[in-house]
């Protein structure tokens, strides 16, 4: 099984034997507990579902539900996978099931940024601010037209700004410990530190 939960630590380098630096994302990757098992024949797919970390006060549904793999689960997450899994509930997939090099895509909820203007959140540029011009050089401006007399949806505007799930596809493998449950990914992920993320090799890429 490729796929394995983490929470983000933080970035630092790491320095190769031929003396380049290579900028990292940490992750911490405590080994998750395959919760469910789907097919093709029951559930018209094959998946694996993973539970990670130490959930508390679940419900009677979520208890339940993982009793059969024996864990308590703060994340529950699928995995759809082309064949049909080997894996059994309560196996264990940790960060061993990695190698250094593998193409992997990272998915996580990005940085909120609360309210936002156009030019913050759009990349608008400012109004003139010379020859006698006075006022908010960041505001919108026109936002519509003469004909036809409305504003067209999916009009950038102010709003809300990240928050949102970003995947971020062909990052590297860099790093491995499996003493310490951690992997590092060249480059960046998306999420603030401690935030959860969900590390699945590109299949079919070397």
């Amino acid at each position: 099984m490729q796929a394995i939960i983490g929470t983000k630590i933080g970035m630092t380098q790491i320095i190769g034997e031929d003396g380049v630096v290579t900028p990292v994302t940490i992750l911490s990757a405590d080994p998750s507990t395959v919760t469910q098992i789907k097919t093709v024949a029951h559930d018209g797919y094959n998946a694996v579902q993973l539970g990670y970390g130490q959930g508390k006060n679940l419900s009677k549904s979520v208890s339940g539900h993982v009793k059969t793999a024996g864990v308590s689960p703060k994340i529950l997450k699928e995995f759809r996978t082309a064949d049909e899994p080997e894996l059994k509930v309560g196996d264990k997939v940790s960060v061993e099931n990695f190698k250094l090099g593998d193409k992997v895509e990272v998915t996580g909820i990005s940085k909120g940024k609360g309210y936002a203007g156009t030019v913050k959140r759009w990349n608008f540029i400012e109004s003139r601010n010379t020859h006698g011009f006075k006022g908010n050089i960041r505001r919108v401006g026109s936002i519509g037209s003469g004909y036809p007399q409305k504003v067209w949806k999916g009009k950038k505007m102010p709003g809300r700004m990240g928050h949102d799930q970003v995947t971020v596809k062909n990052l590297i493998v860099a790093y491995i410990d499996a003493e310490n449950n951690l992997i590092g990914v060249k480059g960046a992920v998306p999420g603030p530190k401690k935030g959860i993320v969900t590390v699945v090799r590109m299949e079919g890429k070397e």
